[in-house]
């Protein structure tokens, strides 16, 4: 690949997403879905196997979790405390179906798509959480089983670079399937357990007539979280006349006029659910800063 297409906003790297692994855990003092709406699924599995505290024994304590130890050398009874598991599971999905390959100035918004899952992966999977991927490409979309640690997030930014690419090679062909985020989503369900965080970065065009409903059915079991990925300095270019392609491959020109800036929202309603703006011309360590900041502000006592 050359050229244009070379371009590290253009196209994505495995050592490019690997590195964002020092940014995410340096930004993220707060756990990163912590701060998205809804937070961080947490299931509760009983006692748990960590030792939280021991204490003295009192009338309807379980006597199973007696510690014996401490009860030898105190000659009182003393019970063990457990802290509760937490099983963090999240499927990132990556939007690169044909209208998020375009950006004005750092990088196209597929790329910052990928960046901010990315991010928030690095930081769910160094907290003891599972991570997998569901990527819509211009074709096939790309399927990465949920999976902890550091090999599930590798799994995931090859499944990423794999996508990434696919839909950029297909694009250059003309090949393009066109499909809307409603039919895109379909059977995500059957990807993950319930309670589940299921993370979507998109610009959310095309999305279909039926959109809503399948964030709202989503939402009975599962969580869905929303990044808005976008390019919020438009009124940066040139007053003008434009290219751009439709849905449907007829070329269209539009003429832009310079309008005064206004400020930057911090969310915007999707399909009546809020999601936060992400700014495909912002650093990536900008990025990464409102995705902890803005949303534990927000949510986070």
């Amino acid at each position: 690949m050359t050229g244009v297409l070379a371009h590290a906003g253009v196209r994505l790297t495995t050592e490019a997403l690997i590195a964002l692994r020092h940014i995410a855990l340096t930004d993220h003092g707060n756990p990163t879905m912590t701060a998205l709406p809804g937070g961080f699924l947490t299931r509760k599995r009983g006692q748990g196997v960590e030792v939280a505290d021991v204490r003295e024994y009192v009338d309807g304590d379980d006597i199973r979790h007696l510690d014996r130890g401490t009860t030898a050398r105190t000659g009182r009874l003393h019970i063990r405390q457990f802290q509760e598991e937490q099983d963090r599971v999240a499927l990132l999905v990556a939007d690169f179906r044909a209208p998020m390959f375009w950006g004005l100035r750092r990088a196209f918004l597929s790329v910052a798509a990928a960046e901010a899952l990315t991010l928030i992966g690095w930081f769910m999977v160094e907290s003891g959480g599972r991570v997998g991927l569901l990527a819509l490409t211009t074709g096939a979309p790309v399927i990465v089983p949920l999976r902890g640690k550091t090999r599930g997030m590798l799994d995931v930014i090859g499944g990423m670079v794999q996508a990434h690419a696919h839909s950029l090679t297909g694009l250059q062909k003309g090949e393009d399937e066109s499909w809307t985020l409603e039919q895109a989503l379909v059977g995500v369900e059957r990807l993950t357990p319930t309670g589940a965080e299921i993370i979507i970065a998109s610009g959310f065009d095309q999305q279909g007539g039926g959109f809503s409903d399948v964030l709202d059915r989503l939402d009975h079991r599962r969580n869905p979280r929303l990044l808005l990925v976008t390019e919020s300095k438009a009124h940066e270019m040139p007053k003008g006349w434009y290219p751009f392609r439709l849905s449907d491959g007829r070329q269209k020109r539009v003429y832009l006029a310079q309008t005064e800036p206004s400020g930057e929202l911090a969310f915007q309603k999707v399909a009546t659910h809020p999601a936060l703006v992400l700014n495909a011309s912002d650093p990536v360590e900008q990025t990464s800063r409102r995705i902890s900041s803005v949303f534990a502000a927000r949510y986070v006592a």
